[in-house]
């Protein structure tokens, strides 16, 4: 409180603060790390499989763990090389110790705790040289906004629709989770699942389709567009489950994808599907509703107020 009576709000961390921080905890988790490597034969054993420990601690130890703890306190420009070169290590040991894994069937724990490692890196490096996340970077094709082109027939749309649900239900859903449930049987680290858990996820994921059919429905006949964001609807829809909940497709996209992790009995998949949730939350939904506040304004802004991103209305809107 100030002297004239006025409450203060406690100054706030910088990004760089963040990034020192992680990069601070990296290197004393690494330090941890290489001493249960070299004292606890399971730990050895789960990360590194038959790689020499002694060869491997002294290319890791400078470049990982060393080099963390500079990024940590060094003076900005220093502490920015010295990220990249953690970042850089962590990316290529994630890589080589990958296909080591899927080539041997050892080190799969370690392959885990090196992917965090890696997201984590770039994540905090990125914080201390630029001081943000650069999430805009993600917005490619076909991921750009841009409204669908006005005047395409409900008929275009539809087939429009129809062929991005195959297309993309058929990668995330189909190819790419049979692919991590592979690995995580090489990597062996897959976990029993108690019975009864591939019948809840097989209803999970006929009620999600259900869900983001309806949804994609909505937008098709009611915005003249689509849902992918580069052919975006040209009017604002509030109608079907979007009278319920801001964003139901990408409920139903990560309750789809928990549903597929739990049919494959995979708890990677799951967390995979929850990851998709963060980033899509976190690094899409604030450009997307930034686009959708730029092109319907007041209209957009009031229906945001009234409709929640992910709790179900009671009562729909009108």
């Amino acid at each position: 409180m100030t002297a004239d009576g006025r409450t203060t709000s406690p100054p706030r961390l910088s990004a760089a603060t963040f990034a020192r921080a992680y990069f601070a905890l990296q290197a004393v988790a690494g330090a941890a790390w290489w001493v249960a490597v070299f004292t606890v034969p399971l730990v050895r054993e789960a990360t590194l499989g038959d790689l020499d420990p002694i060869v491997m601690a002294a290319l890791d130890v400078p470049l990982f763990v060393v080099a963390s703890a500079l990024a940590a306190v060094l003076p900005r420009r220093a502490a920015g090389w010295a990220g990249a070169a953690a970042t850089a290590w962590t990316l290529a040991v994630t890589s080589v110790l990958g296909v080591y894994a899927t080539v041997t069937t050892l080190a799969g724990a370690g392959v885990i705790l090196m992917i965090a490692a890696s997201v984590a890196s770039v994540g905090a490096w990125l914080l201390l040289v630029l001081g943000r996340v650069p999430t805009e970077w993600l917005l490619i094709e076909p991921f750009a906004f841009r409204p669908a082109r006005p005047r395409r027939t409900p008929v275009a749309h539809v087939i429009a629709t129809t062929g991005q649900i195959v297309v993309f239900w058929g990668l995330f859903l189909a190819v790419f989770p049979v692919i991590i449930r592979a690995l995580e049987d090489r990597w062996r680290l897959a976990l029993p699942m108690p019975a009864g858990v591939a019948v809840a996820g097989a209803v999970i994921i006929v009620a999600a389709s259900a869900l983001g059919l309806w949804s994609a429905a909505s937008i098709t006949v009611k915005g003249d567009g689509t849902p992918l964001p580069s052919a975006m609807p040209n009017r604002l829809v509030v109608a079907g489950p979007y009278r319920l909940i801001r964003n139901p497709m990408a409920v139903a996209g990560i309750a789809q994808g928990v549903g597929v992790g739990l049919v494959l009995s995979s708890w990677i998949v799951v967390a995979y599907a929850l990851a998709g949730s963060l980033v899509w939350n976190y690094a899409i939904r604030p450009h997307e509703e930034a686009d959708l506040a730029t092109a319907f304004g007041d209209e957009y802004r009031a229906y945001a107020r009234d409709v929640r991103c992910w709790v179900p209305r009671l009562r729909p809107v009108r």
